[in-house]
């Protein structure tokens, strides 16, 4: 798969329920990269537990119901599902969706093994035409020190 040999190790397919997975999971097996898949709030636990059994490389949880987005305040299902998912895998937990600032990030970090924030970059893309890699920079730089002090 030309996708393993470019350096890609995982793939997220966001619309993608675990229980319709099945080809996916085969094909993902067969190219050595790993499935990673979305647990939501509102995710039953024995959905959780299906969910965590099919992924490989990390989980990634869903910090609120709803679409992703920048936010001002995060989610207060988001640690409560990062418990529930802990008690059924022992995959690293990746917490995103709505995440948009550094103290949401130092928050997140907190009792989460990763933060993603890709709404919060896009957005940091989209105001700063003609210097976009170096406004990310800035950005992740005021996570990473954020993060650092909490």
């Amino acid at each position: 798969m030309v996708a393993r040999h470019a350096g890609v190790d995982g793939v997220l397919v966001t619309d993608l329920p675990v229980e319709e997975a099945g080809e996916y999971l085969r094909a993902m097996q067969v190219h050595d990269l790993a499935p990673v898949f979305l647990a939501a709030p509102t995710s039953p636990d024995a959905r959780l537990k299906r969910i965590a059994k099919a992924s490989r490389g990390f989980v990634y949880a869903v910090s609120r119901t709803g679409v992703t987005g920048v936010r001002q305040q995060l989610a207060d299902d988001a640690q409560e599902l990062v418990r529930r998912l802990r008690r059924v895998t022992k995959l690293p937990i990746a917490v995103g969706f709505g995440i948009s600032n550094a103290e949401q990030f130092a928050e997140v970090g907190k009792f989460a093994d990763a933060v993603v924030v890709g709404s919060a970059i896009v957005e940091t893309i989209e105001r700063n035409p003609g210097r976009e890699a170096v406004a990310v920079g800035e950005f992740v730089g005021k996570l990473s020190a954020t993060s650092q002090r909490a």
